[in-house]
């Protein structure tokens, strides 16, 4: 078996996580995760809610090995098997799937080019069913303001690794979410200075 891949923040955060995701999940959801990385989080939040079912995905072939060796592991018989989805293309492979009850992104958006968020919120805004969810987490501006010195001090080390990555304004996101039909239903604070955003699919009337 291919071996499991492991982040650390991923045992810091995966319990908050599943919280905000327990209550804005509705039951027995079809989930699809994009950018999933090395599967602990697809295996851990699948675990606590077995009535759901969790379709993993990502672009990297390592990452999609190591989803594997974590479902192997653990036994989780509610996740599927990883797909490879880059989120920028017209299509991702999974649309005889959809609609999704809800989209799942963490730790994507600002470890991506600005194009990622684009495709991420024109396939949310084609997959999901009328009164979906797309959550996501990670690290934002608010108002063009970092939320802490720390987080300031990550976005320039993001960007010294590659100039289109870097932490996003929450008010960006949420103008890019809206031309998809996407209405931003709460902003949640997180431990390290994180945020979890909760959109919701719905018609919008300007």
């Amino acid at each position: 078996m291919p071996e499991r891949l492991r982040s650390p923040a991923t045992a810091r955060n995966r319990e908050p996580i599943l919280t905000v995701l327990q209550r804005v999940l509705p039951h027995r959801a079809r989930v699809l995760e994009l950018a999933s990385g090395a599967g602990e989080h697809a295996v851990f939040l699948a675990a606590a809610m077995p009535e759901i079912t969790w379709q993993p995905s990502d672009p990297d072939a390592d990452a999609r090995e190591s989803i594997a060796a974590w479902i192997e592991d653990e036994g989780a018989g509610n996740v599927r098997v990883a797909v490879e989805i880059d989120v920028r293309a017209e299509a991702w492979g999974v649309e005889d799937q959809a609609p999704f009850d809800a989209l799942v992104a963490i730790n994507m958006i600002h470890i991506s080019p600005w194009e990622a968020t684009l495709g991420l919120m024109r396939g949310a805004g084609r997959l999901l069913r009328d009164g979906g969810v797309l959550f996501t987490y990670g690290p934002y501006m608010r108002d063009g303001l970092h939320t802490a010195p720390s987080n300031e001090t990550f976005d320039a080390s993001l960007k010294a690794r590659d100039s289109r990555w870097g932490v996003r304004d929450v008010g960006d996101v949420t103008r890019v979410a809206r031309q998809n039909a996407l209405q931003l239903r709460e902003i949640v604070e997180m431990p390290a200075n994180n945020l979890s955003l909760v959109f919701e699919k719905r018609q919008l009337i300007e």
